[in-house]
Order: structure tokens, then C-alpha cells, then sequence
């Protein structure tokens, strides 16, 4: 192809959803010449836009003799969190200064050699505040000395909050009401005030009412006299008057004090608390103080550390260093023998069977082969009948689902392929039952297929969220979790019944927006310890621009080949960030965040939580166990929950010694994991050993 012809069918944009690090799903540009692209342009040059504002892009490229190349394959990134992008149409998701850079695809779908890119800025800002609205943040009573917080809430036109907002608090009667920088509200006289909070020029007001404060007495109650690090402690407030009444609605402010065991200087954060409720990071005595209005009280108790370190025994793996091995599943087979599937990325569409009955003798016992590129995600039904391969790349470009007969289960058959119904142009995740398979559309939705019939699938009914990037599904007990990025997690009755969904009528139960917008892994969990329901989220954050240690080989992409001696290219290890959410689910319709697991320096990927142990695949940072046992607040990773790390380093790996944990799972009493850079492994929680007495 030479001078300025247009290139057509396979050659164009193709643009996905934007992250920052992470290549959108491309078509590979398979045609050469002899006069590359050696240079991209950008329409518009740079982005000017206020959140909720749609700007379409369209890059061109120009050959190395100038001739001008209308629609080359290019992969558009940037950060997930401010900008969305589908179809060549960019939408404002956050204010801020960022940028999209769009990157030349090559053959074979990687950029070659130093990339030809094009780097586009994007400047974001807020549309105008339309309301403020103020409420107290408690339920509480105003009495004479006691002090409340308020909360503002600026909206946009269309009811979309202000992140963070600028507001100025002020009181029409400071002799009645005080209230500070903050909105904290403090009575001064019985009496009525208005609370003014505004923003931007537009105000919002609150009216409140004091009364005599008639407390006397002030008593903690609950609490403990010791406890362990990470164990949420309870407290409580009783004020009574003069004649010993409880008097109800008085708002308590909760502190609290520290005393370091000797040795130990300006630990940090020792402990969080969150009204009544507390937990601490560090060994030591603590004091927890508790004030209402003109009355303090206060007690103390001792934290010990929580002790739940277990040795981790490697016992098993199966090594593949030929391709990025990805997701697996464990599972034992008809005949008796345990097994398990391993899907793979740049393996010309095969997925591989592994028989691991002698965990120290893994072996292959077969291989799939589909038209892809990559085998993205391998699972199995509870009644090991069947398996589910998810794809990308076909040649044909029609991906979908293959659904795999384990009547053999060393050597699968592939009994039914499902393309239509959206399915076509990708399928990252599946989920199935016995009975039903939840599977992913290009990201969009997710589609319900019945499944009695292996080799005859059928189409019951489909789910897609308003303006959203599905990731992942998993179904429990009727209802269907999926994590949405930027929408974070979205929960829908598929069988449930008490909001009168079923699979052929999937009705929405509730959606829970997460910090960041890179909801990526769903696991939900009922806690074996307190029976509370809990779902766990994963963000995955394929950069770590910005950040004080960005990693090696930022924006190159050479971290997807292994090494080649020949040239000393390639064979850099990925830079990941982005932590576990762990959301309190006990009541559906007002999901409430309460803890997280946030390790520095590395990112999350798949999850699975059983018998109260967290088992996270975290990279960089290896495969990691993590006590989930009680009740969960605050940051667990700093609270000496975690219970075991590896990290798999194989010297002949696909990128040598470079741990990248994809998946974990446990399995009668061992515990599986993928490493994308060294294959499959197993090993085993020793026991902790009870001291003769």
C-alpha cells in the first residue's frame, strides 16, 4: 500500500475502555509496507471539558514519505478513573489535568521497537453547582453544649455530587449555634439557628433546634479488658440526669489515646475509630474517651498482637514458561481424580489440562485448542459437568464461550460454542452453576444461558447496567455481583426471588460506586465467624505513573514478550497498585464500606475468600492468606492479619524471577495458584504446632 490510500476493514481505531498502563482490546494490524507509520496526529489536539462532557477523537497517522493515513490501529490509554472512552467517543469522568496517549499497533498487536505514539492533554473541570443540600450527619439531638457534624452535599444539574467541595459553613445566630470550617455545629443557648453551608457562590441551609442539656453522669459501656490487633471493639455511651434517667439522642465524640509498649517510638497510625467502634494496628495500651457536652469519661485496655503467622510449604508446580498462564480452576473430576484447567495469553488459543491428584507430580494431561489469541478465564460447574473457556482474538472475530464436556476430565471435548447474543467481540469472565451459565458480553453485559443441554446452550435472559464496564461476575444464592470499574459493584436478583428476579428476569437489587473507579475482581462471602455477609473488591491498576516509584518500563509494553537474549529486549516485569474493598453487605439495599487490604507498592487481581481466610492473588506481590475472621474495619494488611506470602520466583519463567500471582484457590486442604510468568503451584498451610504441656 503506498501514496495516501485509505486503509480499510482491519485497519482503523479501534478504542476501549481507557486505563492507565493497560492496552485496550485491539485488532493487530497484520499488513506491512514499506512505508510505516512513523508519526500519529490527534483530532482535536488536546481536550477541554467539564465532567459528563462527550468529545469524540480520531487519530491519523503519517508514513515515513508523508503520505497521511486516515484510520491506523491504534491502542488509546489513560487514566480509568477521569475518562471513559467507547467507540472513539471520550466522556469526563473526574476533574483534573491528565492525558490520553494513543500508541501505533504493530504486527502481531505489540508495539515494536520504541512505539509511535501521540500524547493528547486533557484538562477537566466541574460543571457548575446547581444545589446544596445540609443535614446533620447523625440522628442525634442538639442539646446545650454538645456538638454535632454537618454535612453539604453539592449536586450538579443532573444530581451527580461535588467530589471534595469547597464550603463555607456559617450560623445566623452564633449566640444560639456555633459552627466551625468543618460544619461542625456546637449549641450555645436553647433556642433556633439556621445553618448556611455554600459552594461555589450557591448555598444550602439546615434549621436547627437546642435544648437544655440535663446530663450529669456519663458512662462507657462494652469494651473489653484485652483484645488483639485487628479485633473491632464495641463501645457505648449512657448519659443520665440527676435522678439517674437515660437521656436519649445525645451526640458522643469518640478519641482516643495511645501508650506504645517500651521500644516502640511514633508507631504509625496506631488505631482508627469509627463512632463507638475500634480496632488498632499496633500492640499497646489504649485509652478511649468519649465527651458529651460538659461530661468526659474514659477507659482503658490492652492490645496484644494478633499471632496468626503460619509457615506456607510449597509442594507442587507445574511450570509453563512458554505463555502468561492466567486464570485456573480446581475441581475433582468423575473418575475420581483431581484436576485443573489453565488458561494462558499469547498461546495461539490453547488452554491446558492439569492432573494434580499428587500434588508433588503435577503434569499435563492434555491441551484445548480454540481460534484466539488468548484463553482469558477457565472455570467449572459445582457438579464438575462442565467448563467454561472465555477467549479473545479470534480470527474470525467471533469470540463468545466454549463450553467444555468433563464426562473425560484428563481430556475435555468441546461440546458448544455460544457467539451470538453480543457475545461476539470478546469474553473476559464467565460464571457457571449447574444449570446456568452467567457469561460476560464485550464488557457490556452479562448474558444467561441455560446449560441442561451441554452441546444445545440457551439464551434466557441478559443484564447490562446503565453506562458501565463490566469486568467480572460472580452468583451466589440467587444473586449476581458483578464488578463495573468506574460503576464498582452492582448486585442483581438472577434467583434470589425477593425482588422477584429470576434468571429470565434479572431485576437490580442495588449499585455501591468504589473509591477510583478500577473495580475489577468481585468475591462475595458470608463470614464464618459472625455470619455477617461481606463482599470483597479488587481494583486493578495496570500503572503506577505518578507515584513516587513508578515501576520499570512505564509505557512500553515490553513487559507482555519475555526476554530475548538476541537483542536484550523485553522481559520487564509489570508495576501495579489498587487494594481489596471489603464492603458490609448485610443489608442489600445499603451496602456500607468498612475495611479494605491495601498492600504499598503492588496491585490486586483475583480473589477467593473461605473458612475466614482471604486468599489474594496481589502480582507483583505474590499469592497472599490474610485472617478475615470477626468483624472487619480498617486497613487489615496493617494490622498483622496476614497470615502466609509467596512469591513465586522461577529462574526460566516467561519473564525470569519476576513474581506476577493471577489467581488462588483452596483445595481440599491445599491451596492453588497461577503465576502468569511461571505457570501453576500448590502448597500447603502448615498447621500451627501446640505448645506439651
Amino acid at each position: 500500500m503506498t501514496g495516501n490510500a485509505k486503509l480499510t476493514g482491519l485497519h482503523r481505531l479501534v478504542v476501549g475502555m481507557i486505563v492507565a498502563g493497560t492496552f485496550a482490546s485491539v485488532v493487530p494490524l497484520h499488513a506491512q509496507t514499506d512505508d510505516p507509520v512513523v508519526r500519529l496526529v490527534a483530532t482535536p489536539t488536546e481536550l477541554t471539558m467539564r465532567v459528563g462532557d462527550e468529545v469524540r477523537v480520531t487519530v491519523a497517522g503519517y508514513t515515513r514519505s508523508g503520505a497521511r493515513v486516515e484510520d491506523p490501529v491504534v491502542r488509546l490509554v489513560g487514566p480509568r478513573a477521569a475518562v471513559r472512552v467507547r467507540q472513539g467517543v471520550v466522556t469526563a469522568l473526574a476533574a483534573g489535568d491528565y492525558a490520553l496517549v494513543a500508541t501505533l499497533v504493530q504486527d502481531g498487536g505489540a508495539p515494536a521497537g520504541e512505539p509511535v505514539t501521540v500524547r493528547v492533554p486533557v484538562g477537566i473541570g466541574w460543571p457548575t453547582v446547581a444545589r446544596v443540600v445540609v443535614s446533620p450527619s447523625t440522628n442525634d439531638r442538639l442539646f446545650v453544649g454538645t456538638t454535632l457534624r454537618m454535612a453539604a452535599r453539592a449536586e450538579h444539574a443532573d444530581g451527580s455530587a461535588r467530589t471534595d467541595p469547597d464550603v463555607a459553613w456559617r450560623s445566623d445566630s452564633p449566640d444560639v449555634v456555633t459552627v466551625d470550617g468543618f460544619g461542625r455545629v456546637t449549641a450555645v443557648a436553647p433556642g433556633t439557628a439556621t445553618i448556611t453551608a455554600t459552594v461555589e457562590g450557591v448555598a444550602g441551609t439546615a434549621t436547627l433546634s437546642t435544648a437544655p442539656f440535663t446530663g450529669e453522669s456519663l458512662e462507657i459501656v462494652g469494651g473489653v479488658a484485652r483484645a488483639r490487633t485487628g479485633d473491632v471493639i464495641g463501645f457505648g455511651a449512657e448519659v443520665r440526669d440527676g435522678g439517674d434517667a437515660l437521656v436519649s439522642g445525645v451526640p458522643v465524640e469518640w478519641t482516643h489515646a495511645y501508650e506504645a509498649p517500651e521500644g516502640i517510638m511514633a508507631p504509625p497510625a496506631p488505631a482508627q475509630m469509627h463512632g463507638g467502634r475500634f480496632v488498632a494496628d499496633v500492640p499497646g495500651v489504649y485509652t478511649v474517651i468519649a465527651d458529651a457536652g460538659p461530661l468526659s469519661a474514659r477507659t482503658s485496655f490492652r492490645v496484644v498482637e494478633r499471632d496468626v503467622i503460619q509457615e506456607l510449604e510449597i509442594h507442587g508446580h507445574g511450570r509453563e514458561q512458554r505463555v502468561r498462564t492466567t486464570d485456573f480452576w480446581v475441581f475433582e473430576g468423575r473418575d475420581g481424580r483431581d484436576y485443573a484447567l489453565t488458561g494462558a495469553k499469547r498461546s495461539d488459543g490453547h488452554g491446558f489440562v492439569w492432573d494434580v491428584t499428587d500434588v508433588g507430580n503435577i503434569f499435563k494431561t492434555d491441551s484445548i485448542q480454540v481460534d484466539a489469541r488468548s484463553v482469558n478465564d477457565m472455570k467449572v460447574s459445582p457438579d464438575a459437568r462442565y467448563a467454561t473457556m472465555t477467549r479473545e482474538g479470534a480470527s474470525n472475530r467471533r469470540n463468545g464461550v466454549v463450553i467444555l464436556d468433563l464426562a473425560d476430565p484428563a481430556h475435555p471435548v468441546i461440546a458448544s460454542e455460544v457467539t451470538d447474543y453480543g457475545l461476539t467481540g470478546g469474553v473476559h469472565n464467565a460464571f457457571p452453576t449447574e444449570s446456568h451459565l452467567f457469561t460476560l458480553a464485550g464488557g457490556d453485559k452479562y448474558v444467561i444461558l441455560d446449560v441442561s443441554d451441554l452441546y444445545n446452550p440457551r439464551f434466557v435472559g441478559e443484564y447490562n447496567h446503565p453506562n458501565s464496564r463490566l469486568h467480572d461476575v460472580w452468583v451466589l444464592d440467587g444473586l449476581a455481583y458483578s464488578a463495573e470499574w468506574e460503576n464498582g459493584l452492582v448486585v442483581v436478583d438472577v434467583g434470589d426471588g425477593r425482588w422477584g428476579g429470576s434468571p429470565e428476569n434479572p431485576v437490580l437489587v442495588s449499585s455501591y460506586p468504589i473509591p477510583g473507579g478500577a473495580t475489577h475482581a468481585v468475591f462475595p462471602y458470608v463470614s464464618q465467624s459472625t455470619g455477617k455477609h461481606y463482599v470483597f473488591l479488587g481494583d486493578e491498576i495496570m500503572s503506577r505513573r505518578g507515584l513516587a516509584w513508578e515501576g520499570p518500563g512505564q509505557g512500553r509494553g515490553s513487559y507482555q514478550l519475555p526476554y530475548d537474549p538476541e537483542t536484550g529486549m523485553n522481559g520487564i516485569p509489570l508495576a501495579t497498585r489498587g487494594y481489596i474493598q471489603i464492603v458490609d453487605f448485610s443489608d442489600p439495599e445499603n451496602p456500607e464500606m468498612v475495611a479494605r487490604y491495601e498492600v504499598p507498592e503492588y496491585g490486586t487481581h483475583n480473589i477467593w475468600v473461605e473458612d475466614d481466610i482471604l486468599y489474594q492473588a496481589y502480582y507483583e506481590g505474590g499469592v497472599r492468606m490474610v485472617d478475615v475472621s470477626g468483624d472487619l474495619m480498617g486497613n487489615l494488611y496493617t494490622q498483622g492479619r496476614e497470615i502466609a506470602v509467596f512469591k513465586a520466583y522461577d529462574p526460566i519463567g516467561y519473564v525470569p524471577n519476576s513474581p506476577m500471582a493471577w489467581s488462588a484457590m483452596p483445595f481440599k486442604g491445599r491451596i492453588f495458584f497461577s503465576d502468569t510468568n511461571s505457570g501453576l503451584w500448590s502448597a500447603r498451610l502448615v498447621p500451627r504446632s501446640r505448645p506439651v504441656s
